[in-house]
């Protein structure tokens, strides 16, 4: 089993930053990709960014440029820089987490993000 905890969330005016963090914790493997992912209410859950533990990065296109996914594997923690953030930015973000063998995801309780215009 493998435990996430969120941190970082907020309430943030339009234009402004905030970083959000996530610590793993209990059977974690070295080779594993973990993520951000958000959901806005009445849509679904969507891809942020992913990292895997060599590094290699992947984002939505709508954070390009806005969003920076980072890692720390000797603290198993994940951290997702945010600038420059839109009212559209504002939802849930939840942390995951999967091996790359297989496919289990494990998820955070989700941190609320807010962004007032």
């Amino acid at each position: 089993q493998v435990q996430l905890v969120e941190s970082g969330g907020g309430l943030v005016q339009a234009g402004g930053s905030l970083r959000l963090s996530c610590a793993a914790s209990g059977s974690i493997f070295s080779s594993n990709i973990m993520g951000w992912y958000r959901q806005a209410p009445g849509k679904q859950r969507e891809l942020v960014a992913t990292i895997t533990s060599g590094g290699s990065t992947n984002y939505a296109d709508s954070v390009k440029g806005r969003f920076t996914i980072s890692r720390d594997n000797g603290k198993n923690t994940v951290y997702l820089q945010m600038n420059s953030l839109k009212p559209e930015d504002a939802a849930v973000y939840y942390c995951s987490y999967r091996r790359f063998t297989i496919q289990t995801m494990y998820w955070g309780q989700g941190t609320q993000v807010t962004v007032s215009s």
